[in-house]
Order: C-alpha cells, then sequence, then structure tokens
C-alpha cells in the first residue's frame, strides 16, 4: 500500500506540472476532464490510422472523439497538444499467471508494475490462487490499489499427478462436474483445464460448463484431440496444444505411440530421446489437407487461439541467447532473485540435453506453428495475444511486446496483431461496449505511443502516457514504477 500512496503523490505532482503548462485558462479547470489534441487515433476494429483527432475524457471514460476542431472540449478543461504521438486502446494480456511471482506480495509488487509500464490494463489470468487474486481484484476495483483489471479461473482442472499449482484434481466425470460446480461457487469467471485430464473427466466438464452456460478453456489434454476439444464447446486453446499433432495424417497412431509404455525402464536421456522421435514423426506426417479441415472445425466451433509464440519460441531455442535470455539483459533487474536463479536452473537443464539436431527440429516445429497462426487469421479465426508470463525468460509486461512482434513476424499485419491484444480479447470476454477500442463510452484504458505501431509493430514500446480508467500514468510515473519494482527484486 505504501508504493500505492507514493504512485498516487508523484501522479498528482505531475498532473500539477502538467496543468501548469497548458496554454488554455486554468480557472475554472476540471480535473476529472482532460483533453488530447492532434493525436493519432488507432481505429483497431478498421485497422488504420484517424489523423489529427481530439479525444476528451471525463474520469473513466471517453466522452468525445474526431477530428480537431470538430470535438468541444469543456471550458477550463486542461488540453494538452498531442502533434506527432499516436493513441492506442490499453493493451491486453490474454495468457498471463498473476500470482506466479510469489505469493502474497508478487502479484502486487512484481507483476503488476510491470504490466502498467508496459501499457498493459487488462488480463486474462489463467490459473491462479483464488485467496489472493480475490483481494486483489477487490482493491483494483475498489481504487484502493492501482493496477489492471483482470478475470480468473481460479485454480486448473487436471489428471493426477497435477502439472502445476493450484489444481483441482479431477479423475471422473462425478468429479469433473463437482469441480466445475464448486468454482462457480467460489466466484471464478471461467474453467480452466489442462493437460493430464482423462477423457471422461474432460467431457464431463465440458457438458457441466455448458449446462452452466460458462466458458471453458485452456490446454487440449493430451487424450483429447484439438477436433474433440472444438466440437466439445471449448473455446479458447493455449499454447497450440495438440493442434500440430491434430494436423497429422493419421493423429490416432501417433497418439498410441504416445501413450505406449515402454517395454523396459527407461533412462531419463532413453525417455528424451523417444519423446524428440516422436516430435520428428509428428512434424513428418504434416498434412495440409488435414490441418485445412481442422481449421474448419475450429471456425464453424468458434474456437479461438491463444498461440503465446514467445513461449513457444523460448523453449524451441533454449540454447540461443536471446533478449530475455542475455546476462546483459537490462530488463532482468525486473526479476527477483529467487524466480531469476529458477529460470537459469530451468534453461541450463535444457541445454544440456539438447543436440543440434534437435534444435533444428524444434525450430521447424516453431516455425510450423507460426505458419498455422498465420492460416488462423487468414481462416478468420480469432486470435488472441498472450505471453504465459511469467514462465521462464517471460518477462511480464514486456513479453507482450515481444508477442505482438512474434505475431507479426509469422505473417499477421501489425493491425491484427494490434487487434489480437486490444479489441479481440475484448469480443472474447463480452465486453466490447465497454473496452477494446476508442470511442465514447468505452473506459478510458489507453496508452500514447511516441511513434506509429501501424507502421512498426516495435513501436508499441514507445510509451509516453497510460491512461488506466482515466487514471493518467505519465512517463516520470511510469519509470518510478519500474523503479520500485526493481528494488522490490533485488531484495527478493
Amino acid at each position: 500500500m505504501k508504493s500505492s500512496l507514493a504512485l498516487n503523490l508523484l501522479l498528482t505532482l505531475t498532473a500539477c506540472a502538467w496543468f501548469a503548462s497548458c496554454n488554455r485558462p486554468r480557472p475554472p479547470w476540471h480535473p476529472e476532464i482532460t483533453a488530447l489534441t492532434h493525436i493519432g487515433v488507432i481505429d483497431v476494429a478498421e485497422g488504420k490510422l484517424l489523423p489529427d483527432q481530439t479525444v476528451v475524457v471525463d474520469r473513466d471514460r471517453i466522452v468525445a472523439v474526431g477530428p480537431f476542431g470538430s470535438v468541444a472540449i469543456p471550458e477550463g478543461a486542461p488540453a494538452q497538444n498531442a502533434e506527432g504521438k499516436f493513441l492506442i486502446p490499453g493493451l491486453v494480456d490474454s495468457h498471463i499467471h498473476l500470482t506466479a511471482g510469489g505469493e502474497p506480495e508478487g502479484s502486487r509488487q512484481f507483476i503488476i508494475p510491470l504490466l502498467l509500464a508496459n501499457g498493459v490494463t487488462s488480463v486474462r489470468d489463467m490459473g491462479g490462487y483464488l485467496e489472493s487474486l480475490v483481494p486483489l481484484r477487490k482493491d483494483i476495483r475498489s481504487g484502493k490499489f492501482t493496477g489492471p483489471d483482470f478475470v480468473t479461473p481460479g485454480p486448473y482442472l487436471d489428471g493426477t499427478p497435477p502439472s502445476f499449482q493450484p489444481s483441482v484434481v479431477v479423475t471422473n466425470r462425478v468429479q469433473g462436474e463437482k469441480a466445475v460446480d464448486d468454482l462457480l461457487a467460489r466466484g471464478v469467471d471461467f474453467i480452466k483445464v489442462q493437460s493430464l485430464l482423462h477423457r471422461d473427466a474432460y467431457f464431463a466438464i465440458a457438458a457441466e460448463s455448458r449446462r452452466k452456460k460458462v466458458a471453458f478453456v485452456g490446454h487440449v489434454p493430451d487424450r483429447v484431440t484439438a477436433a474433440e476439444a472444438s466440437r466439445a464447446g471449448q473455446h479458447t486453446i493455449e499454447h497450440l496444444t495438440n493442434v500440430l499433432r491434430g494436423c497429422a495424417q493419421d493423429e490416432a497412431a501417433l497418439m498410441r505411440e504416445q501413450f505406449r509404455v515402454p517395454p523396459r525402464p527407461e533412462t531419463p536421456a532413453q525417455a528424451h530421446a523417444r519423446v524428440v522421435a516422436w516430435q520428428r514423426r509428428m512434424l513428418d506426417q504434416f498434412s495440409d489437407p488435414t490441418a485445412a479441415a481442422l481449421l474448419q472445425q475450429f471456425k464453424s466451433s468458434d474456437t479461438w487461439q491463444t498461440p503465446t509464440l514467445i513461449l513457444l519460441q523460448n523453449d524451441a531455442f533454449p540454447t540461443l541467447a536471446n533478449a530475455a535470455d542475455a546476462e546483459n539483459d537490462e530488463r532482468l533487474k525486473h526479476i527477483p532473485g529467487v524466480i531469476r536463479a529458477s529460470w537459469k536452473k530451468s534453461r541450463a537443464d535444457q541445454m544440456a540435453r539438447v543436440t543440434s539436431d534437435e534444435s533444428a527440429l524444434r525450430a521447424a516445429l516453431l516455425q510450423k506453428s507460426m505458419d498455422l497462426v498465420k492460416q488462423m487469421q487468414a481462416s478468420g479465426i480469432p486470435v488472441l495475444a498472450g505471453t504465459d508470463a511469467p514462465a521462464p525468460f517471460v518477462l511480464p509486461g514486456f513479453s507482450l511486446h515481444e508477442e505482438l512482434a512474434l505475431l507479426v513476424r509469422a505473417g499477421l499485419t501489425p493491425a491484427q496483431a494490434l487487434r489480437a491484444a486490444t479489441l479481440t480479447p475484448a469480443e472474447l470476454l463480452h465486453v466490447e461496449k465497454d473496452r477494446g477500442s476508442i470511442a465514447p463510452g468505452k473506459y478510458a484504458d489507453l496508452v500514447v505511443l511516441d511513434a506509429n505501431p501501424l507502421e512498426d509493430i516495435h513501436n508499441t514500446t514507445k510509451i509516453d502516457l497510460v491512461y488506466l480508467r482515466g487514471t493518467l500514468l505519465y512517463r516520470p510515473a511510469l519509470d518510478t514504477l519500474l523503479e520500485g519494482e526493481a528494488q522490490f527484486a533485488a531484495t527478493h
């Protein structure tokens, strides 16, 4: 709470300096009303730039948007000439784990400051501890704590032993139905399924979710095909789990091989070699007609995709000193020491067993996944920008900008990538009336950039100002957030 009070004081002082610099008469002035003039507005619905616009914000809502000279600014309200700057909706990370950074302080002191400093004003938390998430969201929505709004499924539903915590173990149909009902009673927003669920449990979760009219999302379990998951009503597939397998000429044979029990105990090296060989066969069996049929199934069943390419890239290239992994990457100062050490150990374990041949295979699998994302976009399948932060070397906040760049590298236009982090997630959650684009009546979740992201998606990193439901976070305030978070990281 002390950091929140310090931030509020900084905001007040910065706002006073801004008001004093305005050319408009100050008294009477309306501190709840602000205006940006001569700014380029990015229309994410149409994927185009609207030049020389005026945007008026009243408290937490946008009240007017239009060409300069056509929009009335309330007399005395401070107006900032934003010529040469560009306005986008607040960014959304559609796959993040807020409580994976060490509770009770990790979400508030580590993850949220990095999100805000990177223009992330909303997130879809994809699994975490409700005992931390419920009070966090209450504090954010009441104004006691400055942070992005979020939705959450609470704990995962998984088989035994579960892959991650917190999880509810579900091994049969009765437990599946009960787990959905219990989580809904605890106030979750949707249901999240994981990879180790058996078929009976998975389809029971799907059926109960349909009965209760709640979305269920997550991994495609290993014992379920992506086509079956789509037909069952799974609304989003995360990380493209088992999507590549679903593009194989003979997926059934691959699944039999995947679950075949070796005739004798294996060493870890032998088990790893068997998995690699299986992955190579899966890639060799890729079929364009089968892939087209699977994508048609996704489209007809309204199955959306969160590919988390940043996660897939980091898994594909464990030996590369990429931007997030380099020892001299200044951003690593924002990662608490305990977490940074676990990341490095995870990377070292990967590097110890990956051969050059396997690196080539991983690169090919990543490229095939990126090709599929391009085809999904072209087929009209909604694509969401998500990161899985704070997975190893996936830095909260920063990684969303990397994900946008990877989506463009996969074949999306900058406009399409930007939509994947703004309007598309609002549509997923059915809140497009209030969020996701820049229009009168919507929440003032906005980011002012110093350069046009439609020309270069990397320009989303050039943040000058963040509106968080009308609260103005100027560049000095964002820098202070980063400094404070780095101090927290240095002591944890």
